[in-house]
């Protein structure tokens, strides 16, 4: 297998939601990532979303680098086919590996373990720990509420415009991944518009 062109870090459910649409998501972002030699940094669960995500990435020829912490193995259902499996000891060691792993990241629908991850990377880049691009694939409207509410925050002096401006959101996740990483300085062939 040929040396990843860049790695994208997937924030996702460990379920699939309500919405077919959340899974095709996942599997079109999981394509995407394979077809365009990339590397998905996950929480190498195989359940929900994050399941279909890796899957997808592999299918497509891409690697899969899974990060899961002890405690949750059995309940995350651990993907042993992944290309690179570590398997930490706390959830600190595994957000800490993803981040380090990662060119960018990227969230799609999850719950509060998602929610979490998200605003930490987003926390880190407006603090200056890191300049990695971060993206939202607002599917379905899933995160609609979760805009509103950080734009009422802007309004209410609690955030700034510049750190909204840290976060790129869409609802188109082939377009959003090439936005990503071309932000992070990466430009893997013709290949990004082609597909």
């Amino acid at each position: 297998m040929n040396t990843p062109a860049f790695s994208v870090c997937v924030y996702c459910g460990s379920r699939s939601g309500t919405l077919p649409a959340y899974t095709e998501v996942a599997r079109q972002v999981g394509t995407w990532i394979g077809q365009h030699n990339g590397q998905l940094v996950y929480g190498g669960g195989n359940n929900g979303l994050m399941g279909m995500v890796a899957q997808a990435t592999a299918d497509a020829g891409g690697r899969v680098v899974g990060i899961i912490p002890q405690a949750l193995q059995t309940t995350e259902n651990t993907r042993t086919a992944c290309t690179e499996l570590h398997v930490v000891n706390t959830m600190h060691e595994r957000k800490h590996m993803m981040a380090e792993r990662a060119d960018v990241f990227l969230a799609l629908p999850g719950g509060i373990g998602t929610f979490e991850e998200l605003f930490e990377v987003w926390t880190w880049r407006q603090l200056g720990y890191h300049d990695k691009p971060i993206g939202l694939l607002n599917t379905a409207g899933y995160y609609d509420g979760l805009l509103s509410f950080t734009q009422s925050s802007v309004q209410a002096g609690f955030l700034n415009d510049w750190q909204m401006d840290l976060i790129r959101s869409g609802t188109e996740p082939t377009t959003l991944l090439r936005e990503l990483v071309q932000a992070a300085g990466f430009a893997p062939e013709s290949k990004l518009n082609r597909i």
